[in-house]
């Protein structure tokens, strides 16, 4: 025969629009709270004054509330909010006139009627004080113009990096690994004219058109390009190599979620599937497009080295020569302290758009 339920110690309070439980369970687990016919009925596993066990208790309010609980669990206790459905003041929670003896106020968020409507005026004060500073801020009168202009450049952006995606997607479905040998000559004229207009970036956030931070735009296009234009596009020799597909196709990746993001923000769009893709993707993209970026450096410095191609020759006694090949070397530890100040940005951004969110359950 079943001994009798559990219940947990629970503490509540009111204001005219809502109710809040305080439920005294700490690690919580498998929660279950509904409220039908005017009663809520919860049930969970946790820990409270009886030890590690399932505690079920049931309230059944004094007037009508609406049937969507809001719940959220911490480490310590679950607390709920529930609506009521008319704005007033209750002279107690339950329909019952003698309190349940596992039921208590909330002494840490008790306010008596008159004390709840000082802080509902307040309140309302504070929004209409909001609202008449916000109408006195001068609006800019070229805001349309630079969203119209940011969505433009994010969707040419887009279109570039989708049209080098595509082609190379169908160029290795039909050819395989021959279209390794291919990629800069069918894909360079486009990645050119990219990463010649992500130049832009770097405007736009030295003139504060948006908030992003100047350093990570500068290393990430400068690399870019220093790769493209100077290792690439000087070199015949490393045009054909197989590095030059997996270089391309990692970056273009990458821009597939962050232009189209970016896109839609300038319109106040947030889609939910986009902006994970967005501050997740770069997880595994970033680690291999910087291998790639460190293998193209790393197979272009014997070709530098043999030609002497861009070596600086100083005139003095000893007839010292900089070579190429060197300062190349010395970019590689530039390309992953670039690659490390990048993670740091984009980890703290990824926190704070999917950091934890407080936990909700109807």
């Amino acid at each position: 025969m079943a001994g009798p339920s559990l219940r947990p110690h629970v503490h509540w309070a009111q204001r005219h629009r809502e109710l809040y439980l305080r439920v005294e369970l700490s690690d919580v687990q498998n929660p279950d709270i509904s409220i039908a016919d005017n009663v809520l009925r919860f049930r969970a596993q946790g820990h409270g004054a009886k030890g590690d066990n399932i505690y079920e208790f049931e309230i059944e309010f004094l007037e009508p509330v609406e049937p969507k609980p809001v719940c959220r669990v911490t480490q310590r206790q679950l607390n709920i909010t529930v609506q009521k459905k008319e704005s007033n003041w209750w002279e107690r929670l339950t329909k019952q006139e003698k309190r349940p003896l596992f039921l208590a106020p909330d002494f840490d968020r008790w306010l008596d009627e008159s004390d709840a409507e000082m802080e509902l005026k307040e309140k309302e004060e504070e929004k209409i004080n909001k609202m008449k500073i916000e109408s006195r801020v001068p609006k800019d009168p070229f805001r349309h113009l630079k969203k119209g202009y940011l969505v433009m450049y994010n969707l040419v952006q887009f279109l570039g990096f989708s049209w080098i995606f595509v082609n190379m997607t169908v160029r290795l479905f039909i050819l395989g690994k021959d279209s390794f040998y291919d990629t800069f000559h069918t894909t360079a004229d486009m990645m050119y004219f990219c990463q010649t207009l992500a130049l832009m970036e770097i405007m736009n956030s030295l003139i504060g058109l948006v908030r992003s931070p100047l350093l990570p735009a500068v290393m990430q296009i400068f690399g870019r390009n220093f790769i493209l234009f100077v290792v690439l596009g000087s070199l015949e020799e490393m045009q054909s190599k197989p590095v030059v597909f997996f270089v391309f196709y990692f970056w273009s990746i990458i821009e597939l979620f962050r232009y189209p993001y970016y896109m839609l923000s300038c319109i106040g769009m947030d889609w939910k599937p986009l902006t994970w893709l967005r501050y997740t993707a770069w997880i595994p993209l970033y680690p291999l497009g910087g291998l790639a970026e460190a293998v193209c450096i790393i197979q272009s410095i014997p070709i530098f080295s043999e030609t002497g191609k861009f070596s600086l020759g100083l005139p003095n006694p000893l007839n010292v020569t900089i070579q190429f090949s060197f300062l190349l070397q010395v970019y590689l530890i530039v390309l992953f302290l670039g690659i490390f100040v990048n993670f740091r940005h984009l980890y703290k951004q990824r926190k704070q758009h999917l950091g934890p969110k407080k936990r909700k359950m109807k």
